[in-house]
């Protein structure tokens, strides 16, 4: 509707705002910012997520378990497993990760990078916050991508979600600017298309996080 979208461009306006307030680059505001329009789509998925309706049913985790790890995903997992195992059991060696969570993590969130959404994340993002059930988070999440841009990271690949998540093992940007790694040492933390920097950060997601 015309008049959602006239809130959301004049939403648009705030974050602009805050952005230059973070110090974040005019190159880099303007193309994260160049033609955002709101994305209903986005918030039908969030109100139709499990969990956000308080009165509903919680779903049974069996049938999803059974439906998610199928024999062509740990076929997958053990391609993934043979091809990285040099490069999994460094980054076990220097996080204390075990090498076959790392690739399981990698499995469950894209299936090893075959599906990692192709949603537009600074757009979700701004629905999201412009929609306000979760603002903060959202809002939060938007400024980070427009550091992300900043920091080097191709405005194109701010691709993911619909709730924001991006790369290969689906890190909100907030969570790409603290805890992506380099593994491969050509200086960036490429979570996309990069196995080695996709590992080396799902190591350091978990020691981070304070594995044991």
């Amino acid at each position: 509707r015309a008049q959602d979208e006239a809130g959301f461009q004049s939403y648009l306006n705030e974050l602009r705002q805050q952005a230059e307030a973070q110090g974040r680059s005019r190159a880099a505001i303007d193309a994260v910012f160049a033609g955002l329009t709101l994305n209903p789509r986005v918030i039908e998925l969030d109100r139709g997520q499990p969990g956000s309706n308080p009165n509903a049913p919680i779903p049974d985790f069996e049938p999803y378990r059974r439906s998610h790890v199928d024999t062509q995903r740990i076929a997958r997992g053990r391609q993934a497993y043979q091809a990285q195992r040099g490069r999994l059991a460094a980054i076990e060696r220097e996080t204390g990760v075990p090498e076959s969570i790392m690739v399981a993590i990698w499995g469950h969130e894209t299936n090893y990078g075959a599906v990692t959404g192709n949603f537009d994340l600074p757009r979700a993002l701004a629905t999201l916050a412009y929609e306000g059930r979760r603002r903060s988070l959202f809002s939060g999440e938007f400024l980070a991508t427009v550091e992300m841009v900043d920091r080097g990271v191709p405005r194109e690949r701010l691709k993911g979600s619909w709730a924001g998540a991006t790369g290969n093992p689906q890190f909100l940007p907030s969570v790409y600017l603290r805890l992506a790694r380099d593994g491969d040492g050509d200086g960036r933390a490429d979570i996309w298309t990069s196995d080695a920097d996709t590992l080396a950060s799902i190591g350091n997601y978990l020691a981070n996080a304070g594995w044991r």
